[in-house]
């Protein structure tokens, strides 16, 4: 897929940045994973960069590491 997963990528802003670089933030993920947000909202996990709903905190992984949710990391409010 050529997303750049060789790369040791475990903080979710460098994620982001590196997804967004390869222009593919808007991919689904191998498994839409539910998240459970730090504000106490659980949402699907649809795209590989996104929001949470309810307070914009952005979560991100690489698409070819999107089958693990514990790759998912975040990254900011609405960083994304």
């Amino acid at each position: 897929m050529g997303c750049g997963c060789h790369h040791d990528l475990h903080d979710g802003k460098a994620i982001v940045d590196h997804v967004k670089r390869k222009g593919k933030e808007n991919e689904k993920p191998l498994v839409e994973h539910q998240i459970s947000c730090q504000c106490g909202t659980v949402f699907t996990f649809e795209k590989v960069v996104m929001n949470c709903p309810e307070c914009g905190m952005t979560y991100a992984v690489t698409p070819c590491s999107s089958d693990n949710i514990e790759n998912i990391k975040p990254a900011g409010i609405r960083y994304a």
